[in-house]
C-alpha cells in the first residue's frame, strides 16, 4: 500500500472499477451525459474548460500526506496527465490537471494503492475537511484534532446523508481557540477548547465565502467530545432537508440562516441534534489526548514563516514554499525521496498551498535545505504569501488568469498575505487575505475590461473578520493598486500595527480614495487595458456552460431515495437499541420521504410543499404509481398515529420487512421511467457498508 496501511485507506478499488465501466458506457454512448457528469463528479473527476480533458481532485483529510503517497502522485502525474504539475489547493486537497477521460480510472486505481481517494471531492457532498496546519504538532493546542477529523472523514464518506446534498458542504477543524482553520469561513468549523474543567469543542456553521460571503455561527459555545459527530451529523442533516434545491445559487446552508433567522436557525439545528442524538446515542465516539494548550507563537491559517518548533522536543515543523501551491513529478519525488532518507513519515498541506514538513530532527534541519533547493524549492521568503486559484488556465468559471497575476502581485506590499481568485466563487479566499482580489469583466465604452475587485484586512482566525469590500480596478492596473496599499500601510501604521487593524483604523474608505484615479477608464484607456495578464487578445468571457464546482443537478427522487437510506441508519440504530416505538416511526418516515420523491418524478410541481401525511400522498399518487405502491403508502398511513408504547420486537421487523420490500417496488418503478438513475449504495442492504456507527473505521 506504497506506506499505509490497509485499515488507514479510505480508497475502494471495487467502486473505482465500476466507474471504469461507466466511463467505457459514455464512451460507447450507453450512459447519457447528465447520469455520466454525477458519476463523474461523485468519484473527483471534474471537467476543464478544455474539451476532453479533467482535473482530478484527491481528498487529503487535514493535510496529511506520506512519502509513499507523493510518490503515487507523481506516477499519476507522469503516466496519465498531459501536465506535469500538481496543484495544492486552500482546502489542502490536491489536483491533478489534464487528464484525459479514458485515463481517470487508472489515475484513481493508482492513488488508491496509496490509500488516496478521490470520492466526493467534487460534487454536493462534504469536500475534503481541513485543519489548522500544525494540527498534532502545536504547542498551544488541546488535542490533536487529526483523530477526531479522519473519524468524521471516515464517518461521512459515503454515507447515505452525503450523497445527493442540495450542495457542497466544507468542514475545518482547529486545535485551540486561535482557530488557525478558520472556522468562521466554514459551513462547519470545529474549535477545541475546555470548560469547567472539561475538554470539547466549539461548533460554528453557516459561514462561507463566494456569492454573498457570510461569518460562521456559533451553534455551540461548548459540546463533549462524545457529542461531536453527532452535533456534526445534525447540521448535515439541516443542510440536507432544509438547503434549496432549487435555486443553486443559494442552496449552500449559510443562506438558511437568511431564511429562518438566526435563532430559528438554532432552533432548526436542535430539532435535528435531538433526532441524531436519539438514534446515535450508543455509537462509538474518536477520543483524542487532552491537555491545557500551552503558549507560544500562533502558526496562522497556513505555513509557518519560519522553522517552527513542535511540542514534541526536539522535533521541527519546517515549511516548503510552494509557489501557487504548484509541484512538478520530479519535485513530489524529490520531497518524497528526501523524507525517506531523513526518516520523515508525514508531511502536510496547508490552506496557503504549501506544504510542511513534519517531525524533523532539530539537528537534521541543516541537511533539509541543500536537498530541497536541489529541487528549486525553499522555505518561505518574505513577500511570497501569494495564493491562486487555477482561474482561466484551467477552470470553466474562470474569468481572469489569477496564476499569472498572482507572481506578478508577490512582494509589491511587502510580506502581505494576497489572495487571487479568478472569479467571484473566491476558490482562493480574498475576503481572508490582507488584499484579495477576484476577477471579473465589466463593460466600458462598448468593451469588456478584465478587472480585479479588491478586498482589504481579511483574517479567518479567531478575532477576525472577513475582509472590507474596495474598488474594482482594471486588471492591468492591480499591481499599481496593491503596491500603493501596502506603501500607505508603511507609511501610516501606528508601531506594531497589523494591516487588519490599520485598515479598521483608517477605513475602507481612505483606502479607495487613493486608488480612486486608477478606477477611472477613458475611451483612449481601452488598447491597454483591453487584455488579461498573459493574453494580448481581446478580453472576452466564455460562455462554457457554466463550471461543475456545484455539482450535477439531481432530480428530487434520487435525493429521496438517499433521504430514505439515511433514515434507515437511525431505523436500525433504534431497533439495535430495543426502542421499537421510534424504530417504527423512523420506517414510515423511510416511506413518506420517497412517497415524496415519487411524486416529484411522477407529478412534478415548482415549489411544491412537503406533504407530511401520508394518506394524502397515497391519494396524490393513485393512478400515476403502481396500486401496490399506493396501498402499501396507505397502509402504512393507518400506522402513522400507533402509539410508539404499543410497538414490540415482532410488530417492528414485521414494519421493517415491509418498508424495505415497499422501498424496492418504488426503486423499480423509478429505474423502469428514467434507466440513467443512479440509485447506488440507496437500497436497503446495499447502503450497509456506508452506515458505520459514529467514529468507528
Amino acid at each position: 500500500m506504497d506506506g499505509i496501511s490497509t485499515g488507514e485507506s479510505l480508497a475502494d478499488l471495487d467502486e473505482i472499477s465500476r466507474f471504469g465501466d461507466a466511463v467505457q458506457a459514455f464512451r460507447n454512448l450507453e450512459m447519457d451525459e447528465a447520469k455520466f457528469t454525477s458519476v463523474r463528479l461523485q468519484q473527483g473527476v471534474y471537467g476543464q474548460r478544455q474539451p476532453g480533458l479533467h482535473m482530478v481532485r484527491i481528498k487529503v483529510p487535514g493535510g496529511l500526506v506520506t512519502p509513499g503517497q507523493l510518490e503515487a502522485i507523481a506516477d499519476a502525474l507522469e503516466s496519465y496527465s498531459e501536465h506535469n504539475v500538481a496543484h495544492v489547493t486552500t482546502r489542502t486537497a490536491i489536483q491533478l490537471h489534464y487528464v484525459p477521460l479514458a485515463h481517470t480510472p487508472a489515475t484513481l486505481e493508482r492513488l488508491a494503492r496509496a490509500g488516496l481517494t478521490t470520492r466526493e471531492a467534487c460534487n454536493n457532498t462534504v469536500r475534503n475537511i481541513s485543519a489548522c496546519p500544525m494540527a498534532g504538532v502545536c504547542p498551544r493546542e488541546h488535542t490533536d484534532v487529526n483523530v477526531h477529523l479522519q473519524a468524521a472523514a471516515r464517518h461521512f464518506l459515503r454515507n447515505p446523508l452525503n450523497q445527493q446534498l442540495p450542495r457542497k458542504f466544507k468542514i475545518s477543524f482547529s486545535g485551540c481557540e486561535s482557530d488557525c482553520g478558520q472556522a468562521m469561513l466554514h459551513d462547519l468549523g470545529v474549535v477545541a477548547t475546555w470548560k469547567d474543567g472539561r475538554p470539547g469543542f466549539r461548533i460554528l456553521a453557516a459561514g462561507g465565502l463566494g456569492h454573498k460571503p457570510r461569518e460562521a455561527l456559533v451553534v455551540e459555545s461548548f459540546i463533549d467530545e462524545k457529542d461531536l459527530l453527532l452535533s456534526m451529523e445534525a447540521l448535515i442533516s439541516l443542510h440536507n432537508r432544509y438547503s434549496d434545491r432549487v435555486k443553486r445559487a443559494k442552496a449552500r446552508i449559510k443562506f438558511l440562516v437568511d431564511r429562518f433567522g438566526a435563532e430559528g436557525f438554532l432552533e432548526k439545528y436542535r430539532e435535528e441534534l435531538a433526532h441524531v442524538r436519539a438514534a446515535l446515542s450508543t455509537a462509538a465516539h474518536p477520543e483524542g489526548a487532552w491537555v491545557q494548550g500551552g503558549t507560544g507563537d500562533v502558526p496562522g491559517p497556513g505555513a509557518p514563516r519560519a522553522l517552527f518548533p513542535q511540542k514534541q522536543a526536539g522535533l521541527m515543523a519546517f515549511s516548503v514554499s510552494l509557489p501557487q501551491g504548484n509541484l512538478t513529478a520530479a519535485q513530489l519525488r524529490g520531497v518524497a525521496a528526501i523524507m525517506t532518507d531523513q526518516g520523515l513519515g508525514r508531511a502536510t498541506t496547508t490552506q496557503d498551498q504549501n506544504l510542511v514538513l513534519l517531525d524533523v530532527p532539530a539537528e537534521r534541519v541543516a541537511r533539509l535545505r541543500p536537498a530541497l533547493a536541489a529541487l528549486g524549492l525553499g522555505e518561505p521568503v518574505p513577500g511570497d504569501d501569494a495564493v491562486a486559484c487555477p482561474g482561466t488556465t484551467t477552470c470553466r468559471l474562470g474569468i481572469t488568469s489569477s496564476t499569472v497575476a498572482a507572481p506578478r502581485l508577490q512582494g509589491l506590499a511587502g510580506d502581505l498575505r494576497l489572495r487571487v481568485s479568478g472569479c467571484h466563487n473566491g476558490c482562493a479566499q480574498p475576503e481572508t487575505g490582507d488584499i484579495g482580489i477576484y476577477g471579473e469583466g465589466r463593460r466600458l465604452h462598448g468593451k469588456l475590461i478584465p478587472h480585479y475587485q479588491m478586498f482589504f484586512g481579511g483574517d479567518g482566525m479567531a478575532g477576525g473578520a472577513l475582509a472590507l469590500k474596495g474598488p474594482s480596478v482594471p486588471t492591468r492596473r492591480v499591481e499599481t493598486a496593491v503596491t500603493r496599499v501596502g506603501d500607505a500601510f508603511q507609511a501610516e501604521r501606528q508601531g506594531d500595527e497589523t494591516f487588519f487593524h490599520w485598515v479598521r483604523r483608517v477605513g475602507v474608505a481612505h483606502i479607495n480614495a487613493q486608488l480612486a484615479d486608477l478606477t477611472v477608464v477613458t475611451p483612449e484607456d481601452i488598447p491597454e487595458l483591453g487584455a488579461d495578464f498573459g493574453d494580448e487578445g481581446e478580453f472576452r468571457v466564455l460562455q462554457l456552460g457554466g463550471g461543475e464546482c456545484a455539482g450535477a443537478m439531481q432530480v428530487q427522487v434520487g435525493s429521496a431515495f438517499f433521504n430514505a437510506a439515511h433514515e434507515r441508519r437511525y431505523r436500525d440504530a433504534f431497533y439495535f437499541q430495543r426502542k421499537y416505538g421510534e424504530a417504527a416511526q423512523a420506517g414510515l418516515s423511510i416511506a413518506r420521504v420517497i412517497a415524496e420523491g415519487l411524486l416529484d418524478l411522477v407529478k412534478p410541481v415548482r415549489g411544491r410543499k412537503a406533504l407530511e401525511d401520508m394518506g394524502l400522498l397515497a391519494a396524490e399518487l393513485e393512478g400515476l404509481v403502481p396500486e401496490a405502491l399506493t396501498s402499501g403508502l396507505a397502509a402504512f398511513a393507518t400506522q402513522t398515529s400507533q402509539d410508539p408504547d404499543t410497538w414490540d420486537e415482532p410488530a417492528a421487523a414485521t414494519l421493517s420487512t415491509r418498508v424495505d420490500a415497499w422501498t424496492y417496488q418504488a426503486a423499480e418503478f423509478c429505474l423502469a421511467r428514467d434507466a440513467q438513475l443512479d440509485l447506488a449504495g440507496a437500497l436497503p442492504g446495499a447502503d450497509k457498508a456506508a452506515a458505520r456507527p459514529a467514529g468507528s473505521a
